[in-house]
Order: structure tokens, then C-alpha cells, then sequence
């Protein structure tokens, strides 16, 4: 599987793009702030619905505009191919097509064009806070598991609604009418959260057991000695794991905590305070793990990932190295260029010439695209579009004229 040609419209810093890809290796060259890194962050919003470098879709879309566009042509065999697309919308729901079919919800796409991305934010996954690993088990899940991103999706909006409610009742000098009223709408919405809150608990507590052999297989591979890499799921809430145990019962667990709820105005528990842990020889690995351990156990994660989704679906997903190797050290430099040259497609993002290592061009086969030359290009045809836009309305206002004297005579 290799994407062909990525089309952008107001998405980040492109108003418009349009660049072709071949497999194999291509190296997108340029100055920080060119938006070379936009670009590949487009296939991984693609990919997976959404983005390791934002916690919401809108600062995906270009200042003042209501809406971005992503539309990727993939490969997927000798002759067949397929264009997937996704629009992020200011307001209301993100969307997707098919081959220019009918709308759908953008999780319908997520997981068609699987992707891992190796970032500078990965060392992060050990050692940063608990929102990083979240945001890295749900990309992980969307992929990975059916039915993932529209429990994610519910989850979030449920969530969104009883915090709403939780705050109206912690408001003062609420009429005893609309506080009943008010409580009446928790009791519902705690129902639905927990309804959700339950498949995706147990649907990443699986995900974090599929994922657990090959990360520590790899990390051992990669350290070139036997250390034990170990990766555990921390819910909020680990009753929820007893499969055994009623809904009911989970329920009186949310009710023993709705004055401390009610009185912070959020929600105590639930899937968006999950963590998970990662340790070394038995010991949490972002307080005893050294820089390069974490780095190594951050690769190991990534690259377990990518085993995963080759194994369930069946293809190998697009590897992107986003500005990486001035992060790595030459040890885990080559080990990531071995891994990445073995792939269909490695899209590397680089700041100057200097920046590519040399075994990624090796046998001259690599693409290199000069992203100055892109944002030159685009925004030559921006205002090419701006001109013609200009002149039709110059005509139209010339044509009204005419139309105007002939009415008069």
C-alpha cells in the first residue's frame, strides 16, 4: 500500500496542495516553518482521525476557514486504487468519502490508509503525562480494533454532556425544580457513560495485551541485551476490567462520587483519565529509565504498532519519520533506517540537506521533494485562482452593465 498523491485544502498552513508520492522512500527537504511537517501530519489525521500534535481537530484547519480537506489517491495492489477522504469542520461533525461516494462519519475511514508515525514528541510516551499514551492508545486502537473510534467518539460527546451537567448542578441559587431536573439527566447520562465507558475500558485493556509480547520482544532486540520491557493498562477505574461485574453495580461506584463530581464540576472517572504504564526490570521506566532507554522503549512501542496492523490487516502500513534523527543518537538512528527501509513507503521530513542520513538514499533510489519549491508552487496557483476569481467578477459586473443600458433603451 502506497498513497499516491495527497491533495490539501485549507488544511494548517496549505491552502492548497496537491503532491504525487511513489513507493519506496521519499524525503520531503525544508526549512522549519514551510509546513513539511503538516503535510505528513495530514496522512496521519487521515489515518487514524486524528493528531499526535493537537488534543482537537480545529487548529487542523487554516485561520479563518470553516473547513480543511484531505484527499489521499492509495495504491493498494498492481492495479487498483482508491481515494479516501476526510473533512474537519470547524463546527459540527468531521466527514468522509469514498471514491467520491456518499457522505460518511470520518471514523468510517479511519484504519483504510494505516500509518505509524516516528516523531521528536515519541520519548514523550514514557516519560510525558498520561494524555500522550492516551492519545497514542486510541490512534493504536482505531487501527487495531472494529468499532474503536465510534465508542471513542460517543465516549467523548457522553463526557462532554454530564461534565456540562455536573457544572449546572455546582452553580448556586439553581430554582429546586431545575436541580431535580438536572439530577434526573445525570442519572441518564451516567448510564449512557458508563454503557460506552466499559467497551472502550475493556476494549484497550485488550489492545494493551496484543500490543504487550511484541514490544518487549522488540525492545530486547533493539537494546541488544535481555532487559525486561514490560506495558501495562492503569484505567480509572479497574472494576470496570471484572467482567463479571454488573453494570449496576459500577453504577453505585459513580453515584458514591457525585458530590465530588458535582463540586469540581468534571468527571471524576471514567476512560479520559486512563494511563498506561510502562516499566523496565519491574520498575516504572519514567522514573528509572535512562534518556536512551526511553528512547528505545518509545521506538519499540512504535514499531510493535506497526507488527500489529501488518499482522491483523494484512498490509504494511506507511511509515513516517518526522524530523527524527536530530533526536537519535547513530545507534537508534540506523536501527529506525533499518526497520524504515524495509517498508513500502517511508515519507522522512528533514530541515536541510545536511539532516539525511546517507543509508536513507542508499542505491539512489530515494525521492527527494524541496517543500520551498511546493509552497512556492501553491502559492503561485493561490493567486493564479485569486486573478481568475477577479476577472469573472470584473466581467459579470461588465455584462450587468450592458444588460442594464439595454433595459434602459
Amino acid at each position: 500500500m502506497y498513497i499516491s498523491r495527497l491533495a490539501l485544502d485549507h488544511f494548517r498552513s496549505w491552502p492548497h496542495l496537491v503532491v504525487d508520492f511513489t513507493p519506496g522512500v521519499t524525503i520531503l527537504k525544508g526549512a522549519n516553518g514551510l509546513g513539511k511537517t503538516n503535510i505528513v501530519e495530514a496522512i496521519e489525521v487521515l489515518s487514524t482521525g486524528s493528531s499526535h500534535r493537537v488534543s482537537s481537530s480545529l487548529p487542523l484547519i487554516e485561520r479563518g476557514e470553516a473547513r480543511a480537506t484531505i484527499r489521499a489517491n492509495v495504491n493498494e495492489g498492481a492495479d487498483t486504487g482508491t481515494t479516501y477522504e476526510v473533512t474537519i469542520a470547524a463546527r459540527g461533525a468531521n466527514r468522509g468519502r469514498i471514491n467520491g461516494g456518499s457522505s460518511l462519519y470520518m471514523r468510517d475511514i479511519v484504519g483504510k490508509v494505516p500509518s505509524v508515525s516516528f516523531t521528536p514528541d515519541d520519548q514523550r510516551l514514557v516519560a510525558g503525562d498520561p494524555a500522550g499514551r492516551r492519545g497514542f492508545l486510541d490512534q493504536a486502537g482505531s487501527l487495531l480494533v472494529p468499532g474503536y473510534a465510534a465508542n471513542l467518539s460517543n465516549a467523548n460527546k457522553i463526557a462532554k454532556q454530564r461534565a456540562a451537567l455536573l457544572k449546572q448542578l455546582g452553580q448556586r441559587g439553581e430554582p429546586v425544580d431545575a436541580k431535580n431536573a438536572a439530577l434526573n439527566g445525570l442519572e441518564i447520562w451516567t448510564g449512557q457513560f458508563i454503557a460506552v465507558g466499559v467497551a472502550l475500558t475493556r476494549a484497550r485493556a485488550g489492545l494493551i495485551e496484543q500490543l504487550a509480547g511484541p514490544f518487549s520482544r522488540i525492545y530486547d532486540e533493539l537494546a541488544g541485551k535481555p532487559q525486561h520491557a514490560g506495558l501495562q493498562y492503569a484505567p480509572s477505574f479497574e472494576e470496570v476490567l471484572d467482567f463479571e461485574q454488573p453494570e449496576p453495580e459500577i453504577s453505585k461506584h459513580y453515584q458514591r462520587l457525585y458530590d465530588g463530581e458535582i463540586a469540581r464540576g468534571r468527571n471524576l472517572i471514567g476512560p479520559h483519565r486512563d494511563d498506561v504504564t510502562l516499566t523496565l526490570d519491574g520498575m516504572p521506566a519514567r522514573e528509572f529509565a535512562s534518556n536512551g532507554e526511553m528512547w528505545t522503549m518509545a521506538l519499540a512501542l512504535k514499531m510493535a504498532l506497526f507488527d500489529e496492523i501488518t499482522e491483523v490487516q494484512g498490509v504494511k502500513p506507511i511509515v513516517v519519520l518526522d524530523d527524527v534523527f536530530a533526536q537519535l543518537d547513530e545507534t537508534r538512528r540506523k536501527q529506525i533506517l533499518d526497520f524504515a527501509m524495509q517498508q513500502d513507503q517511508v515519507l522522512i521530513t528533514v530541515a536541510a540537506a545536511g539532516d539525511i542520513p546517507s543509508d536513507a538514499t542508499r542505491g539512489g533510489d530515494a525521492t527527494i521533494i524541496n517543500v520551498a519549491e511546493l509552497k512556492a508552487g501553491a502559492q503561485d496557483e493561490n493567486a493564479n485562482l485569486v486573478a481568475q476569481l477577479q476577472a469573472a467578477r470584473k466581467n459579470n459586473t461588465v455584462d450587468s452593465d450592458d444588460d442594464s443600458d439595454g433595459a434602459r433603451s
